[in-house]
């Protein structure tokens, strides 16, 4: 058994092999070094299991990625290129961050091999500098694709703005300051689009996060106070507000927009005012 406050220990993956252009939550960033893991009660080194074990405030550090948590624990192996940490074991009080996001949860298993992590337990949440992305079941973050996945009762909020849906697929790029950057948001199954004005409902849903422009199909509804309009497309603008909605263009008269628009209640005439035609 062995204790120690510090451990540098050498990353080596597959992944480090090609390009990286965003890697917000990842630790195989390319020419980054070695995985430092650090903990107030020290690291506990179990030769025959080949794994690490971290505890008290504990936390892994690799470039800018850093995962804390109450306990860490590393798997590794060894091999030509020397000793390889293949996987990761965050335990309560997850986080993971950069300079720039952050994402949370009770506990994070990072795959080194695929530059996978997927967080699970209570509110988890993964926020960038003008999202936040919430679920249910799990967050993934796959660094190799720069995407993150939400997953169960899935939401993403940006400023004011929400668009719900079972899964969540937010794709990243980066941005020439070097920030993550959102590039676009997937939704499958119950899309919901909230704004100030508008309420829309579809199967699936895509938003491009520079126009600002969501598409969504498949029994779409756009409700605006008592308004409601049906139909199988909808774009949606949420910057200028403006909504279409459109039918797929079968020509089979089977899809067709449809609409119910409730007429403000009539003014009541003012004090003093007499409805034309009347008289005393």
């Amino acid at each position: 058994m062995l204790y120690a406050a510090t451990l540098v220990v050498g990353l080596a993956c597959s992944a480090a092999t090609s390009p990286v252009f965003a890697a917000p939550l990842g630790l195989t960033q390319q020419g980054a070094g070695g995985l430092d893991v650090e903990s107030d009660n020290g690291i506990e080194w179990r030769r025959n299991d080949s794994v690490l074990i971290a505890r008290g405030n504990a936390f892994a550090r690799r470039g800018d990625s850093k995962v804390n948590s109450d306990e860490l624990r590393a798997f590794y192996r060894e091999s030509d290129a020397g000793t390889e940490i293949y996987r990761l074991e965050a335990h309560g009080h997850v986080k993971l961050s950069t300079t720039t996001d952050v994402a949370t949860g009770d506990l994070a298993i990072y795959d080194i091999d695929q530059a996978v992590v997927v967080l699970t337990g209570d509110n988890l949440t993964y926020k960038t500098p003008t999202e936040t992305l919430t679920a249910k079941d799990s967050l993934e973050y796959w660094e190799a694709k720069h995407m993150a996945v939400a997953r169960g009762n899935a939401v993403a909020t940006s400023e004011g703005r929400k668009l719900r849906a079972d899964v969540l697929t937010a794709r990243f790029i980066q941005s020439a300051k070097g920030d993550n950057e959102l590039e676009r948001i997937d939704g499958y199954g119950h899309v919901t689009i909230e704004t100030a004005t508008d309420f829309v409902v579809g199967d699936q849903g895509v938003y491009d996060a520079k126009t600002g422009i969501a598409t969504l199909t498949g029994s779409v509804k756009i409700t605006r106070g008592k308004n409601q309009l049906n139909g199988d497309r909808a774009v949606v603008d949420l910057k200028t507000g403006i909504s279409r909605l459109m039918a797929d263009g079968k020509g089979d008269g089977k899809s067709r927009v449809r609409g119910l628009l409730v007429p403000d209640n009539e003014k009541k005439p003012e004090a003093g005012n007499k409805p034309a035609g009347k008289t005393n």
